[in-house]
This record gives structure tokens, C-alpha cells and sequence, in this order.
């Protein structure tokens, strides 16, 4: 028996999914829990959306309306056969030639969507039609031929899709949150997750808080027949051979690609803008658009009172040069209001403070557009961030003989982690540390909040002899070590955009634009120009001490001088002082009052004293700090709670 609802859709989809299939034939999906998982991803398609059913395998969607309003774009899509339909959320900014392509083979097309060419060349193609799709995607089709249904996510990840198998099937939604309305998926806690949360403020690979749930990673596939699951990788990024090219010519070439990239991602039928950090990435994105767009084109930055965060005077340079329509803001920190939303809004312990400014952006930005483009990407294809010509020095780190290592580190321990020359002492014990084991492991060290000592320190004896078998920079350590990057430098931005970029960087942004139904598009995510950078020589991203060399030359002449020659800043927020000012005795709290305790998680008065340390400013944990705020509240939100209370946010008292 076949069920369908659909509203008015169409159009190029940023939207949010969801589906439930049944390994048995004798199963049936039920309509209520298809629609309370289709509500929960309303936030990501506030403009309509649809609901396909028949027995076994159940389609949802949510839809934001981008392009081609019309009804003939509804979804869950089906083919003018009944052979496929498709569930979709993304972009795929070449379909107009892959549309014209598939006419000329004969398809004759309902809609000017990109989902029924993606669907079409699917049914021409077969799983390789993937290779063909340039842009951001998460989809999943049934295949009602061969009864098969196939999940599939873009190269870099953009969006996002989760799934939780059970004993009877496979329930998948572009959310947490989503999925959790489903009965069938288990609310039981991953430890190791948690642990890996802690080290890298965010949970790497494929695994979730949530035992059952897991995440598809990007660039690869799924499919299901009966009760065979079967996942492969479709496209990786190689960085070998490399191009014989001069500095100049690549510089040349880079700025055409990147411009065409901008081209591609300003087609909409909404309003269009873009956020403008004051960094070299995003001001690069702000002149290509100002050189396709006919009229001036709409920036949005953010900025905080604490004049070392603050890059607003440097966003104000480019939109000056380019006559846009500014909006730049001062953020004032209220985390009592805005940390419920973003953990309810991230479903996993997400700890990457940049969230809440990233998220008042997009709210600023939503008044006036549907659709901005960033800078993010960058630095991961460029070599862009100062832990890469970190990794340079930390050779001349691992040639000294450990005992003077040892010697250095006893020398320098007695002095407090806080203040400036404590911020520098810092750095310099996590290099000392960082020069042992191997080259992954090093990096591995660098990029932990919470190292092996701290863990040690804070760690309750039942949580540490849960955890004792997980290690977290084994995968950061593998991807280094498998990858065929020039050197060190290569490898461990090989490693960055397996797990930084994927579930850190790409996650805060797609989950906070669409918290505010804003879509945003990153033509530094182009998989072409990824390519095109990993083939370059390593010294034309890293040339010295000055990073991202090749890209500063292709824009040297469209970006102010000052933001070329500047050093990066990072879009940080200034959480060292928060806690010791406005938002210290919210952390004391919340951390330190007894349903925080009751978790066993963490010994209460080695806790009591970290929390100590910072506020004497012995030493710096403010990212720490707000790390274990995120994780007690992602419980209260979505552990403590019952199931049925699972429909928003905490509520603030």
C-alpha cells in the first residue's frame, strides 16, 4: 500500500530529509513517525514538504525554496515510471549541463530541478552517476526495481546525513533530532564519543554520543537490499602526482577557477550575500561575487567588544573597496540563552564556541537574504592556519634528545598557563609534548583540548576505566600516516579535512545557518578547486612562514593589502575572560551542582580546582570550560529528558 503527502515544492533544495526502511518485506512504515521526523527538520525547509510510503521503505522531506517554485519539483520525487524515487538536500551547481546532456539522450524533464536531473542520471548511470555531480548533497533513492535503497553524501561533506540500524531496519534523517523521534533508536551513550568530544571538542569519524547512530561519512555511498548494508568511498583526494606548473601560472589559474566556483554558487531566485570575516578567505569570496553581481552585493560580519577578537574594522576594508551593503554587529555573550539552542540544535556535544556568533550572523543575515557564500575551506586547501608551519618547526622539537625535552618542560612548568607570556609558555609545553611518539600523534596533541595529563586529572576512576581502550589520535594519527601528502605539512591538512573540516567546521556552519533557514554555499568546497590545490607543490600553499602563498598572489591584486599581509586570526570568541567575568558563576553552576556530579563522569574536586585555576588565571581553560558546559547540557537535553519531551530546546529559567 502506497501513502503520499505532499505540499507545493520544487526548486534547488537546501532542506533537511529523512526516511525509515524495514529489512523484512512484511514490515510497514508507519506514517506518524515519518511526519514527527519531517517536523523536526522543519527549521531546514520552512517552506513545505512531503511524505512518500509504500510497506517497507517511507521518504520524508523538508524543502527551503531556492529555485523553480513550481509543484512539478515536489518531493519525494519519483521518475514519470515509478522505477526510482528520491529524497534530496543539497546543490548541484553543474546541473543545468548535465540536464542538457541527459535531453539529448531522450529524458524528457517535469521540472527545472536539479533533484529530477540527479534522479535521471541515477537511472542512467547507476551508482556512478556520483562522480558526476559538482556540489553539496545528501540524498537517498529507492530503487524500486532492484529494491534497493541507496544513501549517498558530496566530497567534503557539506551536508549531513546520520542514520541508526537496528535489528529491523535503518532509520536515517539529516539530524539527530530528527532521528530521535523515531522509537526505535536507542538513547544509549557511546563513552568513547564523549571521550573523543572532550580531546577535539567535537566527535570525529563516524561514530556518535548516541551508541546507535552513526554518521555517513562524506564522499562515500550506502546501499541496502534485504538486510546487506554495504558502505564505499566514491572520491578521495590525492596529492600526487603534482602539476608541473610555475607559481604564476597556478596563481592565474587558481583565481579563474575560484571565480568560475563564485559564478556557479550566486544562481538563486532569493535574495544572495555573503559573510565577510576580515580574513583573507572570505574577502577573496566578497570580490568575486562584487565581479558577477550586477549590483552591490550584501556582506554581513560580526565583531566583539574585545578589541584582540574584533576583525570588524577589517571586514569594513573590503566592503569599502567594494561599495557592498554592509551589516556588521557587536555580539553581546548571553550563553544562558543561547547554549540550549545550540546543543539542541547540533544533537551531538559540539564544542566549538564560534557557534553562537556563527549563529546570530546567520540570524543577522536571514533578514535580508536566503543565501550567502563564505570563505570556509580555505584553509584547508591552502595550508592557512599557524599549526601547519607548526608542524615545520616541530622537526627541529623532535631532533633534540629527550632528556633536554624533559629538562625544558621541568624548567618552564612552575610558571601559570595565563596571561601572555603564560599563553606563549603554553604553546611551548604542548611543542615539548608534541615532540613525542610520531609525527600523527604530535599533531594529534596539538589539536587536543583535553590531553592525556588533564583527562587524568579530572576523570572520575569509573569514567577512565570505561574509556582506557579508546585513543584519540589513533585516527588522527592513521590519517597521517596513510596519506600521500609531499610531507608532514600535506599530511596532516590531509588529516584536518577528514575530521576538522568534516565534523567540526562544516557541521557548525550547516547547523547554524539552517537553525535560521539560511543556506550557505563555499566555493573553497568546490571538489575542483581541492583537487587543483592538493596537486600543487607544497611550498606554493606553504612558502616559508607565509601561508596560503599562491592564493594571497591570485588575489593580491583584489584584496587590500592589509588583510594579504595580515596574520590569521581565526574566528575565535573571547571565552578566557568570560569565565572569569559575566559567565563565571554560570559555569560554576551548572558544572558543580549535583545532577552535574551525579553523571560520574568527572571527580567533583579535581573540577572544583580546574575551575579555580582559570579564575586565578593560572591557566587558560575558558575553551574547556565552555567544552564541559556544551557536554552537561547536551545530557540535560538529550538524555535526562523523556523521549516525548524531545521536541525542542531547554527551556531557561
Amino acid at each position: 500500500m502506497c501513502y503520499s503527502r505532499t505540499q507545493i515544492g520544487g526548486g534547488v533544495f537546501m532542506c533537511g530529509i529523512a526516511g525509515k526502511y524495514f529489512f523484512s518485506a512484511d514490515r510497514s512504515v508507519e506514517g506518524a513517525v515519518l511526519e514527527r521526523m519531517a517536523e523536526a527538520l522543519r527549521h531546514r525547509g520552512p517552506d513545505d514538504g512531503g511524505i512518500w510510503i509504500d510497506g517497507r521503505v517511507g521518504l520524508a522531506s523538508r524543502r527551503l525554496a531556492i529555485l523553480d517554485l513550481s509543484a512539478n519539483g515536489a518531493m519525494p520525487m519519483s521518475d514519470e515510471n515509478g522505477r526510482a524515487r528520491i529524497t534530496y538536500n543539497g546543490e548541484v551547481y553543474n546541473f543545468p549541463e548535465l540536464r542538457e546532456e541527459l535531453v539529448r539522450d531522450g529524458v524528457r524533464f517535469r521540472s527545472g530541478t536539479d533533484t529530477e536531473v540527479v534522479l535521471h542520471l541515477y537511472l542512467r548511470d547507476g551508482i556512478s552517476f556520483l562522480s558526476r555531480l559538482r556540489g553539496m548533497f545528501a540524498l537517498a533513492i529507492w530503487d524500486t526495481a532492484r529494491e534497493e535503497l541507496i544513501f549517498a553524501r558530496d566530497r567534503l561533506g557539506q551536508k549531513p546525513l546520520y542514520y541508526a540500524r537496528s535489528a529491523s531496519g535503518i532509520t536515517f534523517a539529516s539530524e539527530i533530532r530528527s532521528l530521535l523521534q523515531d522509537p526505535s533508536v536507542e538513547r544509549e551513550i557511546e563513552s568513547g564519543a564523549l571521550h573523543h568530544f572532550l580531546a577535539y571538542q567535537f566527535v570525529p569519524g563516524e561514530k556518535t554520543a548516541f551508541r546507535q547512530i552513526r554518521k555517513l561519512p562524506a564522499a562515500h555511498y550506502m546501499t541496502v537490499r534485504g538486510d546487506r548494508v554495504d558502505i564505499r568511498r566514491y572520491w578521495d583526494v590525492d596529492f600526487q602526482p603534482k602539476r608541473a606548473i610555475s607559481f604564476d601560472a597556478a596563481a592565474e589559474e587558481l583565481h579563474e577557477l575560484l571565480s568560475e566556483s563564485t559564478r556557479m554558487r550566486m544562481i538563486s531566485d532569493v535574495p544572495i550575500g555573503g559573510f565577510l570575516s576580515g580574513g583573507l578567505d572570505s574577502a577573496a569570496v566578497v570580490a568575486l561575487m562584487s565581479r558577477h553581481s550586477g549590483e552591490p552585493v550584501r556582506t554581513f560580519s560580526i565583531g566583539f567588544h574585545e578589541e584582540s577578537f574584533n576583525e570588524l574594522p577589517y571586514a569594513g576594508l573590503v566592503a569599502d573597496r567594494y561599495a557592498t551593503e554592509h551589516h556588521p554587529f557587536l555580539y553581546e555573550p548571553d550563553a544562558v540563552r543561547d547554549l540550549p539552542d545550540i546543543v539542541w540544535a547540533f544533537g551531538d556535544p559540539f564544542g566549538d564556541a564560534s557557534a553562537i556568533p556563527t549563529f546570530h550572523l546567520a540570524r543577522r543575515a536571514k533578514r535580508e537574504v536566503t543565501v550567502v557564500l563564505n570563505g570556509d575551506g580555505g584553509d584547508e586547501a591552502f595550508a592557512g592556519y599557524d599549526r601547519y608551519r607548526g608542524m615545520l618547526f616541530l622537526r627541529y622539537v623532535r631532533a633534540l634528545p629527550r632528556f633536554v625535552r624533559s629538562a625544558l618542560r621541568a624548567s618552564i612548568a612552575p610558571f601559570p598557563e595565563a596571561g601572555t607570556y603564560g599563553n606563549r609558555l603554553s604553546r611551548i609545553k604542548r611543542f615539548l609534548d608534541a615532540g613525542d611518539g610520531t609525527p600523527g600523534a604530535g599533531y594529534a596533541s596539538l589539536m587536543t583540548q583535553f590531553g592525556p595529563v588533564l583527562r587524568k586529572r579530572l576523570y572520575s576512576t569509573e569514567f577512565a576505566t570505561l574509556t582506557e581502550s579508546e585513543d584519540p589520535a589513533a585516527l588522527i594519527e592513521a590519517a597521517v600516516r596513510d596519506s600521500d601528502g609531499e610531507d608532514i605539512v600535506e599530511r596532516v591538512m590531509e588529516a584536518d579535512r577528514l575530521y576538522y573540516l568534516q565534523d567540526n567546521l562544516l557541521p557548525k556552519v550547516d547547523i547554524t545557518t539552517m537553525m535560521t533557514s539560511l543556506e550557505a554555499r563555499s566555493p573553497f568546497l568546490d571538489h575542483e578547486v581541492v583537487e587543483f590545490a592538493a596537486r600543487l607543490p607544497r611550498d606554493y600553499k606553504l612558502r616559508g612562514k607565509v601561508s596560503k602563498a599562491v592564493l594571497k598572489h591570485a588575489m593580491k591584486s583584489h584584496v587590500p593589502a592589509e588583510i594579504i599581509g595580515r596574520r590569521k586570526q581565526g574566528f575565535g570568541t573571547p571565552l578566557h575572560e568570560w569565565f572569569r567575568g559575566e559567565l563565571r558563576s554560570f559555569a560554576y553552576d551548572t558544572l558543580l551542582d549535583r545532577r552535574s556530579r551525579e553523571r560520574g563522569l568527572f571527580d567533583p574536586e579535581a573540577l572544583e580546582t580546574f575551575l579555580g585555576d582559570h579564575v586565578a588565571r593560572r591557566e587558560n581553560h575558558g575553551l574547556r570550560i565552555w567544552c564541559l558546559l556544551c557536554l552537561e547540557t547536551w545530557f540535560r537535553t538529550y538524555i535526562d529528558r523523556p523521549r516525548e519531551e524531545l521536541t525542542g530546546p531547554l527551556a531557561v529559567d
